[in-house]
């Protein structure tokens, strides 16, 4: 039989936003998809190789910073979701390349702008009533 002794103390996880956490999975994808359009363009030679190549590696340099802010401390993601916004206009401005490439953005961008949306309306009903709103 085994004595055992006082369980050591779990560490709290701190509790990251609903908008920190959607807006890093939504740029995980998009890196993805920006790595395969770089590539696509590339194959495509539809744009030259440096721009193809350095246009989509400093894109995908920017959604990993976005990324990775958004997973760090609550005042970092609050650096990631301007960056990821910023992220978003910069596939827009890829219809400039390429009409379908654009189009693909436009989506992302679409689903962004609902998820930020949302996430912000979950995270703000979680956070409870604001002593404006709740208070007498």
């Amino acid at each position: 039989m085994a004595v055992t002794g006082p369980r050591p103390a779990r560490r709290s996880r701190r509790r990251r936003s609903v908008t920190a956490t959607l807006g890093a999975m939504l740029l995980a994808c998009e890196l993805v998809v920006v790595i395969l359009a770089a590539l696509a363009l590339l194959g495509l030679r539809s744009v030259p190789a440096a721009v193809a190549l350095g246009g989509g590696g400093g894109v995908v340099a920017l959604i990993a910073v976005a990324a990775l802010l958004l997973s760090a401390s609550p005042r970092a993601a609050r650096i990631g979701v301007a960056l990821g916004w910023l992220v978003q206009l910069v596939l827009l401005a890829s219809f400039a390349l390429s009409v379908p490439v654009g189009l693909v953005g436009l989506l992302f961008a679409g689903i962004w702008v609902y998820s930020m949306i949302v996430a912000g309306r979950i995270d703000r009903r979680e956070a409870g009533p604001t002593t404006e709103e709740g208070a007498p």
